[in-house]
């Protein structure tokens, strides 16, 4: 049996938008060495051409694109193993040196039956995870119960989710950023002239205080936390508060000076040294930014490395 999960905002918006008509879905099912796509990874392909997602990194797609018609057409789930391509054939394969094997089923009963698909935009939906369990040999999936070796458990997460605290240029771009990773974003701040819509289009929006804030969030371990405000007074409150939740990432802006001023002040508030460790400070991967889009962009690196860790 083997397991998998990848991001799949983007097929489960697709497959809702496209809801009643003729569609396959392609599924990563096992990976060997340098595979570009992670297992559980999939590209649902739409009866009249239009695809959304990619098993590969362009490499194979043609040919799923082709197996896609081919059970659209009548033909049964089909298995297939991609390895590395001749360079002197016209062959499809990986030239990163890897091997995939792909499952391609047809959105419907006898494959990935379409009601799942709203089965799992409703679990999400609600914070839960959902599993969902597929015979290779007969390309039949059903949400998870038994599983047997031959099978494949493809898991189903809730959304990421960060909380930015600090209305300021920062977070506009590290909002746009998260939000394009089909990260679920909310901004916080008390200051209500910095907290508007017009600065932070489509993005839902806290006025409480931020200990308040983090705590309505209820941080779990699928959660990011980031403090822009520069602001002791809110942002240590709301670090106070998130280094009590499971959050993935809780980072800090400033300088290695002002995070050793912030460091002391929580020392003071009694926050032991092993909880404030857990806070990346200054925040982000280091690229030598400079600008607020440069910064947010190490940001984002900075937590997707920590939602990342062990899973690649």
């Amino acid at each position: 049996m083997q397991t998998g999960s990848a991001n799949h905002d983007r097929i489960l918006a697709a497959a809702i938008e496209w809801a009643g008509a003729p569609m396959a879905i392609a599924t990563v099912v096992e990976t060997w060495k340098s595979a570009p796509c992670p297992v559980g990874t999939h590209m649902l392909v739409h009866a009249d051409g239009r695809f959304v997602g990619s098993v590969s990194g362009g490499c194979v797609e043609a040919d799923v694109l082709e197996r896609a018609q081919m059970v659209l057409a009548g033909a049964p789930a089909i298995v297939r193993r991609y390895g590395v391509a001749d360079d002197a054939a016209w062959d499809v394969g990986l030239p990163c040196g890897g091997d995939i094997q792909v499952l391609v089923q047809p959105v419907s009963a006898d494959g990935f039956p379409a009601g799942l698909f709203a089965d799992i935009v409703n679990a999400r939906g609600n914070g839960a995870t959902l599993a969902v369990v597929t015979n290779l040999a007969t390309g039949r999936s059903m949400i998870a119960q038994d599983a047997a070796a031959e099978s494949f458990v493809n898991v189903y997460y809730p959304p990421r989710r960060l909380l930015i605290v600090g209305a300021v240029e920062i977070a506009a771009a590290l909002s746009a950023i998260a939000v394009s990773q089909g990260i679920d974003v909310t901004l916080c701040d008390p200051r209500g002239r910095f907290l508007t819509a017009d600065r932070f289009p489509g993005v839902r929006l806290d006025d409480r205080w931020p200990d308040e804030a983090v705590k309505a969030f209820a941080p779990d371990s699928r959660s990011a936390i980031v403090t822009l405000s520069h602001d002791p007074k809110i942002d240590d409150p709301a670090l106070i508060s998130a280094l009590d939740s499971p959050a993935a990432y809780i980072a800090a802006l400033g300088s290695i000076r002002s995070h050793a001023a912030r460091l002391s002040r929580l020392s003071a508030a009694g926050v032991g040294g092993d909880q404030t460790a857990r806070i990346e400070g200054p925040a982000g991967v280091a690229i030598n930014a400079i600008s607020a889009p440069e910064i947010a962009l190490s940001i984002a690196g900075g937590m997707i490395r920590a939602f990342n860790m062990g899973l690649r």
